[in-house]
């Protein structure tokens, strides 16, 4: 009785393995070509990091705002109290006093409300100064603007924001004289006060343990020329591409051309509405983008134009 000797490749549960004599075959590290491969990445990524790195400007704060720009901080200060800056006629979600960004007949901002309560003439002026009630000069002039009427309050200030407009090099101490009630010492408060570095801290809340809020202290120094003067000396206003810029001589974010291409023609450009218009743009292109697939004619526009023959050979069989 003879026995048949059943090969190792076909006894159940064993291993198939090819023939090494029909396929080639050669050694191959992966773990190494994934070091060696991770080592590069990281060597290139570090290069480009120091080459190609963001600039770490400093933030921009009261104190240097009162240093470098004091005249702007006393017409800020009036235009506050005259109820004339952005953040005083922004509306929602600061205040009622704007309609905000609309999409044609549809406000976007009204419908949510204020949901952080700004009121730029006391946040930014006067409750700051209450902290300054031991000096007589301000503890007067508060008294003074505390039992005056609210227009007699908006005929100080729009009358002293005019006349510092008016100055020479808008600087108040060469304001002519007129009727400004207690407005100059009180704008001249706020620039102390912005000068001696409190002024922030005022300003700041907390919200949590961590956390710090500084939308009163942004808001307040977006409201001068200072802020967007430094932001157009780099190259990030908004009809100059800012929002793909970096600050100084780097590259920016290409990828954001597209969104940013809007802003620089009509009638965006020119519209008070231009963000929410440019977002609504971008949400269309977009959904057209992801819909492609399904426009008829449009999707096969690629197979039409034939440009993948440029790249791409029938391999001779």
């Amino acid at each position: 009785m003879s026995t048949v000797r059943v090969p190792r490749s076909e006894r159940r549960g064993a291993t198939w393995a090819p023939d090494s004599h029909a396929f080639p075959t050669r050694r191959y590290d992966l773990v190494k070509e994934f070091v060696i491969a991770l080592v590069v990445m990281l060597v290139l990524a570090v290069v480009a990091a120091i080459v190609f790195s963001s600039p770490d400007e400093p933030a921009i704060s009261l104190q240097q705002w009162a240093r470098q720009a004091p005249n702007d901080v006393v017409a800020t200060a009036t235009g506050e109290l005259a109820g004339t800056t952005t953040s005083a006629t922004y509306g929602p979600p600061y205040n009622t006093a704007g309609e905000g960004q609309a999409l044609g007949p549809a406000s976007l901002q009204k419908p949510p409300g204020v949901t952080e309560p700004v009121d730029p003439a006391n946040d930014f002026v006067v409750s700051p100064l209450r902290t300054l009630s031991a000096q007589p000069l301000v503890a007067a002039a508060l008294r003074q603007w505390s039992a005056a009427t609210p227009d007699q309050r908006t005929s100080w200030a729009q009358s002293y924001s005019d006349a510092v407009g008016k100055a020479p090099d808008g600087d108040p101490a060469k304001v002519a004289p007129g009727e400004y009630g207690p407005v100059p010492v009180l704008a001249r408060g706020v620039l102390a006060l912005a000068a001696s570095g409190a002024l922030e801290g005022l300003l700041t809340s907390r919200t949590s343990f961590f956390g710090v809020d500084s939308t009163k202290p942004l808001l307040l120094l977006a409201d001068g020329s200072h802020l967007e003067d430094r932001a157009r000396a780099q190259n990030l206003g908004g009809d100059q591409w800012g929002i793909m810029n970096e600050t100084g001589n780097y590259p920016g974010q290409p990828w954001l051309w597209l969104y940013t291409f809007w802003y620089q023609v009509p009638p965006f450009s020119t519209s008070d509405n231009a963000d929410v218009q440019v977002w609504a743009l971008m949400v269309l292109l977009s959904i057209g983008f992801i819909c492609i697939p399904w426009i008829p004619g449009l999707r096969t526009l690629p197979k039409h134009l034939g440009v993948h023959r440029l790249i791409w050979k029938q391999r001779p069989r």
